[in-house]
């Protein structure tokens, strides 16, 4: 008997369930990206033939689904007697640091929220709760419904970004020389010359992410502070 067949018992003894899925799926994504996650590698995990999985999820877009859910439920509760302001922010910024324990998760949760006609069952229970935070803190609907808008993917940790400092891409063979991309676009080469030598971003140069995120969070708050409490 062969070693991966003597181990293939051993790792199968616990009977397999819908978490026990969906958490090695999740691992196996957060170690190799969700392009490397398959229902055939999935079952290896186990020891399992492949059809076995399919008894707690259909296809791999219910297993998306449901680490998805699994991530989601990472997120903080919101923090008992806290203004609405507060109690938003750290849920927000709660949110954000699930996605940096599992990178694949933004763009799987923007993939899967543009593929179907509602979110997963986790994520609306989410975005229901926040709704609650801004009710709960004397919002009208009308603002509450701009609130939404505004907040947009921010609401789950992240955000489509402007600008990106490039620091992990190849360079573009296509791109203008230093010279012509200062005289074609002055401002935007200003600002990225700035951003490169300021001493208080990230170390190497580029934007602090984590600061420009919360930057935009915390301006987006004091507008609805200001437009809430102008409507009292």
């Amino acid at each position: 008997m062969t070693g991966q067949a003597a181990d293939a018992p051993r790792r199968s003894r616990t009977p397999l369930s819908r978490q026990r899925v969906l958490s090695a799926a999740v691992a196996l994504a957060d170690g190799g990206g969700v392009d490397a996650l398959s229902m055939r590698r999935l079952a290896q995990e186990f020891g399992v033939v492949p059809m076995a999985l399919y008894k707690h999820v259909a296809n791999k877009d219910e297993l998306l689904d449901g680490m998805i859910d699994a991530v989601v439920g990472e997120i903080d509760p919101p923090v008992a007697d806290a203004d609405w302001k507060t109690a938003v922010r750290l849920r927000v910024l709660s949110a954000r640091r699930m996605l940096l324990r599992h990178p694949w998760a933004s763009g799987v949760i923007e993939a899967r929220m543009k593929a179907r006609t509602a979110p997963t069952p986790a994520v609306m229970a989410y975005l229901d709760s926040m709704i609650g935070l801004f009710r709960a803190g004397g919002f009208s609907l009308d603002l509450v419904h701009h609130a939404m808008h505004i907040m947009g993917s921010r609401l789950l940790g992240f955000s489509q970004e402007l600008f990106d400092d490039g620091a992990d891409r190849a360079p573009d063979p296509d791109a203008l020389p230093p010279e012509e991309m200062a005289a074609r676009y002055p401002h935007i080469t200003e600002l990225a010359m700035a951003v490169a030598h300021d001493e208080g971003s990230v170390v190497g140069g580029g934007c602090d992410d984590q600061f420009e995120f919360e930057f935009a969070l915390d301006l987006t708050l004091d507008g609805l502070e200001r437009l809430h409490a102008a409507a009292n």
